[in-house]
């Protein structure tokens, strides 16, 4: 059975996981490590899949990786042709499941790489573990986002839209190999809403659910204080995490894109 949330087989219903991946009592702690700049897609993805190939054969420590990349879209496992509306940007193919989704200056991106095998051989609970990091992550800025058992990702409530209106603020979609986790989440700081419109984000056609961000919902955050939540939401989930050392040269020294804005509403 393959699930349609996110493209493995196995995944059913979450009412019954636990929450938490902490590793065993003594293992090292997972890197963490923050790329400045604008980080080419094509690039980010070689160094992910070295690096995860390498903690698999046990050379190298986990990894939890934040970057930004030039505008584009991917199109995961259970992606359809339908679903690219308008090619604005590059579309890569993603390796990761789910179906389509934007990256793009001012969305924070997250690439987890972790050894399950080590910590609990669980892809579901590695997922909803990633969906309870942002969660408590939006928290932080008194945002409360929520999980839906048939909608992939982290929503938030918009009763200013209408009855029963959702947007989601951030997208997740994640491979396994060997069982270590690649990808991981994409969470919308403040990017341009309107690049969303090319695609049907993550298959949701439902005009009642749309895409937001931090500065969309009236927030002014820097990614640096993203990147503080988020360090101080993972480690009560997943344990302790060092600066790491350098990726590979992977990340393009132009300027981000001025002038992106929140305001724009991708449509559906």
């Amino acid at each position: 059975m393959v699930s349609p949330r996110y493209g493995y087989e196995g995944v059913n219903t979450r009412d019954d996981l636990t929450i938490g991946l902490l590793p065993p009592t003594g293992s090292a702690p997972a890197e963490w490590l923050v790329s400045g700049g604008l980080v080419a897609y094509d690039e980010a993805l070689a160094a992910m899949a070295a690096r995860a190939a390498a903690i698999a054969r046990g050379e190298a420590p986990e990894l939890v990786w934040l970057l930004e990349h030039p505008a584009l879209y991917t199109a995961g496992t259970s992606s359809r042709p339908q679903q690219l509306i308008e090619a604005r940007f590059p579309v890569h193919t993603a390796g990761r499941g789910g179906q389509f989704t934007y990256h793009g200056p001012g969305q924070r991106v997250g690439y987890v790489m972790l050894d399950l095998k080590r910590r609990a051989p669980d892809l579901r609970r590695f997922v909803t573990t990633i969906e309870e990091w942002v969660i408590q992550t939006l928290a932080g800025f008194n945002v409360h986002g929520e999980r839906r058992e048939d909608r992939v990702g982290v929503w938030v409530r918009r009763p200013d839209k209408g009855d029963g209106f959702e947007d989601k603020i951030a997208a997740i979609g994640v491979r396994i190999q060997r069982w270590v986790t690649l990808h991981g989440f994409a969470l919308n700081v403040e990017p341009d809403l309107t690049h969303f419109s090319g695609i049907v984000p993550c298959g949701v056609s439902d005009q009642r659910y749309g895409v937001t961000s931090l500065a969309d919902l009236g927030l002014t955050v820097s990614m640096a204080q993203v990147d503080r939540a988020l360090r101080a939401a993972f480690e009560p989930l997943f344990g302790a995490a060092t600066a790491a050392q350098t990726m590979p040269s992977t990340e393009n020294n132009s300027p981000r894109r001025s002038g992106a804005s929140s305001s724009g509403k991708a449509s559906r």
